[in-house]
């Protein structure tokens, strides 16, 4: 019998039915359930493993989550959706809905995964993404869009905020208070151009760490794009390939990460 993440976890019997009462589903075939919380370090062989149901239950989330917000927002330009959508459905906020959830609690897996801070944050959003995948096979995509509304409306909400433009500044700000336990501080590192047109450089400090710089036409355009740098490196946005690292004109080179 496979362990469950945890010292004193649940029987495997008790792990699936607790699962099921955590997002409001009963099973039709329980071994799909039991699969999507099978990591691969206690499966018999890889297709025992919940990462098929990761490939599967990753486009399921992305394609719930991007119908949502284009109805939900109708002004929005793709660029907008794009954004929000990257935070919604990040490993990162993965991770932290599947642990507010308590699904952390009832993977199956090796001894030896977990550690002293608790099992790797790829590892817990994985396995959401694979009870979606899960539930997608069980119930049919209304099943799978319904469990997946109801556990990112809130993040949806808090990224987008009702807003046209986001504000990573206020996404940084929010996620470091949830992640460190303390907040971001902006350093401004290099600035260019004469006084009627300058670009700045500047980058976050949090938690001891300098995250990559980010150049504006000012000190607010500057910071909200060294937020976003962060936000990158956190894991808690996409990286945007479309999006220069440096709008002005013949910058320097700087690579100011630690």
């Amino acid at each position: 019998m496979p362990s469950v993440a945890g010292a004193q976890g649940p029987s495997r019997d008790e792990a699936l039915a607790r699962c099921e009462e955590l997002i409001d589903y009963r099973f039709s075939n329980r071994l799909l359930l039991q699969e999507a919380l099978t990591h691969a370090s206690i499966a018999a062989n890889y297709l025992d493993s919940n990462e098929r149901l990761e490939f599967l239950g990753d486009a399921v989330l992305g394609l719930v989550v991007c119908e949502e917000l284009f109805r939900r927002y109708p002004t929005y330009h793709e660029g907008d959706l794009t954004r929000v959508k990257s935070v919604v459905v990040s490993r990162q906020t993965c991770a932290r809905v599947a642990e507010e959830l308590g699904l952390d609690r009832l993977i199956f897996l090796s001894k030896g995964v977990e550690d002293e801070e608790g099992l790797p944050a790829n590892l817990v959003g994985s396995a959401l993404e694979s009870l979606i995948g899960a539930v997608y096979l069980d119930g049919g995509f209304e099943a799978a869009a319904k469990l997946i509304l109801r556990l990112v409306e809130p993040e949806i909400q808090l990224v987008a905020g009702g807003q046209h433009e986001l504000n990573y500044k206020s996404m940084l700000q929010q996620h470091a208070q949830r992640q460190f336990g303390a907040a971001p501080n902006y350093e401004v590192l290099d600035e260019k151009g004469p006084d009627h047109s300058k670009c700045f450089e500047v980058a976050v400090i949090l938690n001891g760490h300098r995250y990559p710089s980010g150049w504006g036409l000012s000190k607010k355009e500057a910071e909200q794009k060294a937020a976003r740098c962060a936000l990158e490196v956190l894991g808690a946005v996409e990286p945007d390939e479309d999006s220069p690292q440096q709008p002005c004109d013949d910058l320097p080179d700087s690579d100011n990460s630690q």
